[in-house]
């Protein structure tokens, strides 16, 4: 049976896709990016109280979970996307589309809610501290399936769809940056600055919860879904297909996982590789570059927010972009898995920098200069490079196994998160 393709009528469905994929990572960016207030809040022992008196103990335990907020949340944040996206790989068939996606969706935005009104309640540092990582194990973990979910749904249609997606959550990290700085450059109180920026991912979700109901009524979408639909039976009817191993995959859809798997580990690995270096690198030493000019002033208050988290994010989203233009090297090319290895050179390299506290290594590049272009490289690559392998992945499979496949290239980008993160307090202690 042949197929006429309708038109993506205004690039609606590719924009649905990016808007969806913009709040897919809002959530987790508009966190990380937000370490300068929750630290603060981390700093006093009441948001309103600022005279009470501390005890030596009591600034002890506050500096303790001051310094080891960026690890602790990096680690909450990356551990239950391993595990929901892994759950999701398994369950996709047995919950619909709808309910994962527009469940998740709500409960991210419902916590984002939540955050904004406790930027206004006075908290004690470590109830604070708590509080903060439950609200990122549940942003993260319904994040997870919301990313499986809309990854299988981009492998239904054509290849070039996965590209929107992950264009979408390299501006999550720019649009979160580039707020934080605004926020810091309005020279508002930090808390209602804070306030501003907590409704404004409200805001973004929201969107993308409109957008979501709106992609079921394009033609376009429907044509792909209804393909889907259609040949499955056909498939399951065809003689060739009704063997003694079809069926026992029927059976056990545990085998036809680990069928689809082979056809794309290489790929699955590589993307997994990727994520481990970056987050093994940013934001746990990248974050704690310190500006090497004397009497900076502005700079270096805008060192960290413009040169790690705005710079990184630009890259890496004009990485993600590019590959709705140009897809090189091909997916059973050598040079995608060596691109990917050489890319572990950058560990070492921002070891280097200016990295403080510092304990262990010298430092090897003074200047701004090195981290900036180092910077630059690790962030194109990073969003170059992984797009390439979560576009080829679905590809590599027939087309009704093209959902599971992107399910299962979502889990070892989420792998490789964790993996990263868990990296990060070992690369961090070596500095």
């Amino acid at each position: 049976m042949t197929f006429c393709s309708p038109r993506d009528k205004y690039s609606g469905v590719w924009l649905i896709f990016f808007l969806l994929g913009l709040g897919t990572l809002l959530p987790w960016n508009f966190f990380i990016t937000a370490t300068v207030y929750f630290t603060s809040r981390l700093k006093d022992a009441s948001l309103f109280n600022s005279s009470a008196n501390q005890t030596e103990m009591g600034g002890d335990q506050h500096n303790i979970l001051q310094s080891k907020f960026n690890n602790v949340m990096t680690l909450c944040a990356m551990l239950p996307l391993l595990i929901c996206t892994c759950l999701n790989s398994f369950l996709h068939t047995l919950i619909s589309q709808r309910l994962r996606v527009m469940g998740s969706l709500l409960i991210i935005m419902l916590v984002f809610i939540v955050t904004a009104v406790l930027v206004k309640v006075p908290l004690e540092p470590l109830p604070f501290f708590s509080i903060t990582m439950v609200k990122i194990v549940i942003i993260n973990s319904f994040g997870a399936i919301l990313q499986g979910s809309l990854f299988g749904m981009a492998g239904l249609l054509p290849a070039s769809y996965t590209t929107p997606i992950m264009s979408g959550q390299g501006l999550a990290g720019t649009f979160a940056a580039f707020a934080m700085i605004c926020a810091i450059a309005s020279g508002s109180e930090l808390h209602d600055a804070a306030f501003g920026y907590f409704i404004t991912a409200c805001f973004v979700i929201f969107l993308s919860i409109i957008s979501y109901i709106v992609l079921p009524k394009l033609e376009f979408f429907q044509f792909y879904q209804d393909r889907n639909k259609k040949q499955k039976p056909n498939q399951e009817n065809s003689v060739n297909l009704m063997t003694a191993e079809k069926k026992q995959e029927t059976a056990d859809p545990n085998l036809s996982m680990v069928k689809i798997f082979k056809k794309i580990w290489l790929l699955a690995f590589s993307v997994c590789f990727t994520f481990t270096v970056t987050i093994g690198t940013f934001p746990a030493i990248t974050a704690d570059t310190t500006s090497t000019i004397a009497d900076g002033g502005s700079w270096d208050l805008y060192f960290i927010p413009v040169s790690c988290f705005l710079l990184f994010n630009l890259c890496d989203w004009a990485g993600r972009s590019l590959t709705a233009i140009c897809m090189w090297p091909q997916k059973d090319s050598v040079l995608l898995p060596l691109a990917i290895l050489c890319r572990l050179a950058f560990v070492p390299l921002f070891m280097l920098c200016n990295v403080q506290p510092r304990l262990h290594l010298p430092v090897f590049f003074h200047h701004d200069g090195f981290f900036i272009v180092f910077m630059i490289f690790f962030a194109f690559s990073n969003g170059y490079l992984a797009s390439l392998c979560m576009c080829y992945g679905p590809k590599n499979v027939l087309p009704h196994e093209a959902e599971t496949a992107g399910a299962i290239m979502a889990f070892f980008l989420c792998l490789g998160l964790a993996s990263g993160a868990a990296l990060s307090f070992l690369f961090r202690a070596l500095v």
